[in-house]
């Protein structure tokens, strides 16, 4: 019985523990899944071309335009890109060299239209921007040079054509105007390189001075790659100039400084845009001091933000400008305005909000007439004097 007693507490505890075990538990609720948080789209990228001598004797001034163009990108995408809704963009700049060939012009640009490019800034020669933009025109992508000042560029009747800097008309009615006013010139020489540029400028000149009562006393030209031009400067040497006008680039027009020098040439050297650059003082050294050049734009020193966009042009490729990087600069601007009011990279549409331009940029406001030039385009002067360009005057 005693054992009995004993065992029975022991018995209980079981029988409790048994229970214990058998009891139901209640379900644990599980937390309710949480949708993974949205992931943004990446930017998508447009592709802009950009097109101009990098290799060869104007090779300076085709980087210089490319630099311009890049510079604007870069800032642009540092920026956060293009917001067009709720997209945003970022640009891709596609550079080829033209080689300042109209053959390789052509090339490049179709090249372009391949790649899919939306937009294009340049040819940054007359001689291979005229050609390249019937290619352009047929695929109905918009183009924007920041240097082609050959008139037919914009005669052509293309919606896709556009330029920002003054054309020829207005550069060498500039040019021939200077001769016969500030200089007082009564006789005038003039060569050209025969490239559309060249040639282009030259014909404007002979013709505007000829009204103005100079008499052209000879008429030579020379190419684009010569390196020699005795033959002809001694032609004009005999004809006793008061001025020699060339239309050519500074790669040509520095070694002919220095033959004009060398033949005991006293008159007064006149040149275009392609020969104002700080190039064209290295290579013709001291034969080139003195010698007038026009620029199609306004000075770089005398715009509201010319300093500004020079510092940072030196601050990002440690050189100084050229000529026209502030213009394809500018130009990327006026695609990527275009890009956002057309409400994305629509070739056709970018094309028609080009022509609407009104953006204000580093080289002054831009708008477009019917032809695609811009309005009120500027032609500088500048002289150089002791182995540097000094602004002269603007006109418009």
């Amino acid at each position: 019985m005693n054992y009995m007693l004993k065992l029975a507490p022991l018995a209980i505890a079981a029988a409790v523990a048994l229970a214990a075990c058998g009891k139901k538990e209640e379900p644990v609720k599980a937390e309710p899944a949480k949708a993974p948080a949205p992931v943004a789209a990446p930017p998508v990228a447009i592709k802009i071309g950009h097109v101009a001598p990098l290799t060869g004797g104007i090779a300076h001034l085709g980087k210089d335009n490319e630099n311009g163009a890049r510079l604007a990108v870069d800032e642009i995408n540092a920026a956060g890109g293009l917001k067009v809704g709720d997209k945003t963009y970022t640009l891709e700049l596609f550079a080829e060299d033209d080689k300042a060939d109209p053959k390789e012009g052509t090339l490049a640009a179709q090249k372009l239209v391949d790649a899919g490019v939306v937009a294009v800034v340049g040819h940054l020669n007359s001689g291979t921007t005229i050609p390249a933009s019937k290619i352009y025109s047929d695929a109905s992508i918009v183009q924007i040079s920041p240097s082609a000042t050959n008139p037919k560029y914009t005669e052509q009747g293309f919606k896709t054509a556009f330029r920002v800097v003054a054309n020829d008309n207005q550069q060498g009615a500039v040019l021939a105007n200077y001769a016969a006013g500030e200089l007082k010139a009564k006789t005038i020489a003039i060569i050209d390189d025969r490239t559309a540029y060249g040639q282009g400028l030259a014909d404007v000149v002979e013709r505007v001075a000829k009204e103005k009562g100079l008499k052209v006393v000879a008429r030579e030209f020379t190419t684009d790659k010569a390196t020699d031009f005795n033959a002809i400067l001694t032609k004009i040497r005999a004809a006793k100039p008061e001025v020699v006008m060339y239309g050519g680039m500074d790669a040509t027009a520095g070694p002919m400084a220095k033959q004009m020098k060398q033949l005991g040439i006293k008159a007064k050297y006149l040149t275009g845009d392609g020969v104002c650059s700080p190039e064209f003082i290295k290579l013709a050294g001291d034969a080139g001091e003195g010698m007038l050049c026009s620029m199609a734009g306004e000075a770089v020193e005398k715009l509201a933000k010319g300093e500004e966009f020079k510092a940072k042009y030196k601050a990002k490729f440690n050189q100084d400008v050229q000529i026209y990087s502030p213009y394809s600069y500018d130009a990327i601007y006026v695609v990527a305005e275009a890009i956002k009011r057309a409400g994305g990279p629509d070739k056709a549409k970018v094309v028609e909000e080009v022509a609407k331009t009104d953006y204000p940029g580093v080289t002054g406001t831009i708008t477009f007439d019917e032809k695609g030039d811009i309005k009120n385009g500027a032609i500088s002067m500048f002289v150089v004097k002791e182995g540097k360009l000094e602004y002269i005057s603007t006109s418009r």
